[in-house]
């Protein structure tokens, strides 16, 4: 039975007119890649989690089914190169999915919308009209409004994709990401995504920014 990464990149690389037998070579290139042992986060768990979140607010945010398709490509090709290497990966993760459209003969005009889309999750941000950008990178930090005891095993899988980085380094580097995020005026860039994440997320964000800094005694801040 096809993992929902695999049936998704298929669909979704044949409604923009692709070949399906290209289509499912480079799905199980996927399939593999997010199996690497190194990947902690970053696996077919997440992509799979990104592909839910991202077609419901496509359908919130009312994209057409061409639309809905970039947005599906996108969320399954956003991590397929990941080596804890920020811009790098995401480089590298917007060559491979224009080659792989290209080889299944995805046409360019179609190609190109779905590698912008890639590169979009580089900065996490898009202009207010883009609500295509919106509901593939909404969905991408959907994990932010996590539970109490989703976000710490989402925040030690990161750590644990970190190991080469030490601990000093990795606060530091953690703190700088989170206080970029925390002086956003808003975390999610849909409508949809702030009534379903943002209040939560933010509580998220700013407790874990909290102890990393060392501003709160122990535990994880005012979290609940």
């Amino acid at each position: 039975m096809a993992s929902p990464v695999e049936s998704s990149w298929v669909a979704a690389v044949v409604a923009l007119g692709g070949q399906e037998s290209a289509a499912r070579v480079s799905a199980a290139d996927l399939v593999r890649r997010y199996a690497e042992p190194h990947r902690r986060y970053h696996t077919a768990t997440h992509v799979a989690a990104v592909l839910r979140d991202s077609a419901d607010l496509a359908v919130a945010l009312r994209l057409d089914g061409r639309q809905q398709a970039y947005v599906a490509l996108a969320a399954c090709a956003h991590d397929v190169v990941y080596d804890a290497r920020p811009g790098d990966d995401e480089r590298a993760s917007a060559d491979w999915t224009r080659a792989a459209l290209q080889v299944a003969g995805v046409d360019p005009d179609r190609v190109g919308p779905v590698v912008d889309l890639v590169l979009a999750t580089l900065t996490h941000d898009a202009s207010d009209a883009d609500e295509v950008a919106a509901a593939l990178l909404d969905a991408d930090l959907a994990i932010l409004a996590g539970d109490p005891s989703d976000y710490d095993a989402y925040v030690g899988a990161v750590r644990q994709e970190y190991a080469a980085v030490d601990d000093e380094s990795w606060r530091a580097g953690r703190a700088a990401v989170l206080s970029a995020l925390v002086d956003r005026p808003r975390l999610y860039l849909s409508e949809p995504g702030r009534t379903r994440w943002e209040a939560t997320a933010r509580a998220n964000v700013t407790a874990e920014l909290a102890q990393l800094t060392g501003t709160v005694e122990g535990g994880r801040g005012t979290r609940s």
